[in-house]
């Protein structure tokens, strides 16, 4: 079906929509992120000359962190060697001001299972308040995830784990962070996690967690400002680069100026995601030239506090959404932006400014934005999206996933159309495509349903019903 124009909702202009789409567009501010670190290297430190045995049993905590104290103790930037061909077991070590951290060659750091061994923060690796540090290298850090596992559980197809269980790395309140080269795996928990940071850098880094561990994320950048995350590949089993404002103690910020490009990911959560936490805002955030290989959302941003997202850019980006099993979040829906309470005492922030553009791929769920009544999402532009709606896994399907919220039907029936817009204030399709597969269950409906959706705009918008002899190709309520 071709430009249909729905008679039930009011309209602007065309041309004066797609001129304000486009200013919507041009909003960002340039990305200042991490200056090139040329600061003249001094002296390097090997954990060897420190006592460090690295035969993958002896605990070298304290071997490691004489070394880091040692970097730090002199003036200017500051190596520490990790050499290779050994696994040293540790736990927790506490980087410094102006020191590299370096796993050269295939040097392997092993999270230690003993808890004891974490005298500061739950973590492999973690600084708090430094400025320029970086972790370097072509080794790895190796999080032992089998260790912290108690059993799986089949039926629910992922496996449960101990409740205190480290991170591999977390950064909080550092400025002129980078992050490059190394290998993150077998977390148990977040993998690389930045609280609080500025200016930071993550490049070509590798993350290679297993599917079935549940929250063991790829990066989290948490009340970050001027970041950017390139050429990074990731595999994990929970959210694979998020956004989010997580409720702290401490008063951190707002999450701004983020840039995310040229990464690929395999998840059985969501791809590229802002949310769930959202206690204080989030804007100017792009996430461009991405492949989510596998995930069960490609692109999220799950507002469910009281923080407002707005000035998020995903572009040139492609991916495949399918369900997994119950205990995830997410039910395969290609794109979701929702803007739900968290419970019925929660007043949500707003939603708004958002831009999807040249964006293609494959799933078994909907195109879904939605707020609420007295809340709609706001001004939001989908320009060359093409989505295939097909169905290919097991698992029950006709599910709208609203969780987390106490507020709502957490997961509600509800058929499967291409767009779904409900409770959206300023909408625009542009050049827009719906098609479906082989498999088309019944519960597939419309290329386009929208509910208390005012001031939408559909240009060129290409796509049929389901079952065009039992549905309309655009249905508006």
């Amino acid at each position: 079906m071709k430009s249909p124009h729905p008679t039930r909702r009011q309209f602007l202009s065309l041309s004066t929509r797609l001129a304000a789409a486009a200013a919507v567009g041009s909003s960002f501010s340039a990305c200042e992120i991490l200056p090139s670190s040329n600061r003249k290297l001094v002296k390097d430190f090997n954990v060897r000359d420190f006592g460090a045995v690295g035969d993958g049993v002896t605990p070298d905590t304290l071997a490691l962190q004489r070394a880091i104290d040692a970097a730090a103790a002199v003036s200017g930037r500051a190596r520490v060697v990790v050499p290779g061909g050994r696994s040293y077991l540790t736990g927790g070590l506490q980087l410094r001001d102006k020191v590299e951290f370096h796993l050269a060659d295939d040097a392997e750091l092993l999270a230690n299972p003993n808890l004891d061994d974490y005298p500061a923060a739950l973590a492999v690796l973690s600084a708090n308040g430094a400025s320029g540090v970086k972790l370097s290298g072509t080794g790895r850090i190796n999080g032992q995830w089998r260790k912290f596992a108690t059993n799986y559980d089949a039926a629910n197809e992922w496996w449960r784990l101990v409740v205190r269980r480290p991170r591999l790395c977390l950064f909080t309140a550092c400025t002129g962070l980078e992050v490059s080269g190394v290998t993150l795996c077998d977390s148990s928990n977040w993998t690389l996690h930045l609280l609080g940071c500025e200016h930071a850098l993550v490049e070509k880094v590798s993350i290679r967690n297993p599917l079935e561990v549940p929250n063991c994320d790829g990066i989290d950048l948490d009340h970050c400002r001027n970041v950017e995350v390139r050429r990074c590949d990731i595999t994990c089993g929970d959210d694979a680069i998020v956004v989010k404002t997580s409720r702290q103690t401490t008063d951190y910020g707002a999450s701004v100026n983020i840039h995310v490009h040229d990464c690929a990911m395999t998840t059985q959560d969501s791809g590229l995601k802002i949310g769930t936490e959202t206690t204080q805002d989030i804007s100017d955030i792009r996430f461009e030239h991405c492949d989510i290989r596998s995930s069960c959302r490609g692109l999220c941003i799950q507002l469910r506090d009281a923080g407002n997202v707005s000035k998020v850019r995903f572009s040139d980006i492609t991916f495949l959404a399918r369900y997994h099993s119950d205990p995830w979040w997410g039910r395969g829906e290609a794109i979701s932006f929702t803007a739900l309470p968290r419970n019925p005492q929660t007043t949500p922030g707003v939603l708004s400014d958002i831009r999807v553009q040249n964006v293609t791929g494959r799933a078994e769920n909907s195109i879904r934005v939605q707020g609420t009544p007295g809340n709609p999402v706001r001004q939001v532009v989908f320009d060359n999206v093409d989505v295939t709606f097909d169905r290919w896994t097991k698992y029950p399907g006709g599910i709208f996933d609203n969780r987390p919220t106490t507020a709502l039907t957490a997961l509600e029936s509800h058929g499967t159309p291409g767009f779904s817009l409900r409770n959206a204030d300023d909408v625009f399709l542009n050049y827009c495509r719906v098609a479906w597969g082989k498999n088309v269950p019944d519960y597939f409906t419309h290329a386009l349903e929208a509910e208390n959706a005012t001031h939408l705009s559909l240009n060129h918008f290409s796509g049929e019903a389901a079952h065009p002899e039992r549905d309309a190709a655009v249905k508006m309520d």
